[in-house]
């Protein structure tokens, strides 16, 4: 497979010799043109990879704030298809920033394996994170996938055991997403030095590079993380604060945009003033 987007990105990022941050928000929240002005303002913002999440009623991996995201989306009419449409109006003016769609399988199903991985990889998107498809489950999606170019990124957790860590791995492109809290999203923090021994374990087990999120709240906790990962992912609290800007119908206020691109600057510059340890 000839390297795509994420992989040049990372290969930037090592010969800059810092992590990357990896920004998720929510396709949509809480509305479409707010979003997407999110979307198209990270990458000046300081994101080096953007995650951006489907939105999805049942959403069994994420945290309170996470769940909120989609809930508000998906009030506002957004839709699998809408995502799409998002990552498309993004590549008319970026066509380096890595762009992974992170969700679950049920919106995926329901648009159609082939026709979803054709519109995905037409509209740019990079990679996918489908959290509820565990590795026998590789036919459904991560396969065919692979064969359309795109990126599988696996999830692997602090209780994933010796034995179980091949079978994630197999099949795995792009990066590996170090889930760095047991539990779901957003809800415990993430300490750095047992991110550090994690990470140190899966760098005996892969190549591929490693970003740890799932708990990384603030500027300072993301710059911790970066010494040791090659990717520090910062999701709920970016979603978080752009709740602080909703008014009470969930609407978005003015400078909500600018609040939440400032924050992700902190971030960014957090990361890019550590020195990496990675022996």
């Amino acid at each position: 497979m000839s390297m795509g987007r994420i992989e040049r990105r990372f290969a930037a990022l090592k010969a800059q010799g810092r992590a990357g941050l990896v920004t998720f928000v929510m396709a949509g929240d809480p509305d479409r043109d707010t979003a997407q002005q999110i979307l198209d303002g990270l990458p000046a913002a300081g994101a080096d990879l953007i995650e951006l999440g489907i939105a999805f009623s049942d959403p069994m991996a994420d945290g309170p704030s996470i769940q909120a995201a989609g809930l508000r989306a998906l009030k506002a009419g957004q839709s699998l298809r809408r995502t799409l449409e998002m990552v498309r109006r993004f590549r008319q003016h970026d066509d380096d920033t890595p762009i992974i769609l992170m969700g679950y399988f049920n919106p995926i199903d329901s648009f159609g394996v082939a026709d979803f991985l054709a519109a995905a990889r037409d509209a740019g998107v990079d990679g996918l994170i489908v959290v509820d498809l565990p590795p026998e489950e590789d036919d459904e999606l991560c396969r065919p996938a692979i064969e359309q170019g795109l990126r599988f990124i696996r999830l692997v957790a602090p209780t994933t055991g010796a034995q179980r860590l091949p079978r994630v791995l197999a099949g795995a492109g792009g990066f590996v997403y170090y889930v760095a809290v047991a539990g779901v999203t957003g809800v415990k923090s993430a300490e750095a030095d047992m991110v550090a021994a994690g990470v140190a374990r899966l760098r005996a087990a892969t190549d591929l590079p490693i970003a740890a999120g799932f708990g990384v709240k603030t500027p300072q906790r993301a710059a911790q993380i970066a010494q040791v990962a090659d990717g520090v992912v910062v999701g709920t609290a970016i979603i978080d604060r752009l709740a602080t800007m909703l008014d009470d119908a969930g609407r978005a206020r003015r400078g909500a945009v600018e609040e939440v691109l400032a924050f992700v600057s902190a971030l960014a510059d957090g990361i890019c003033q550590q020195d990496r340890d990675i022996s």
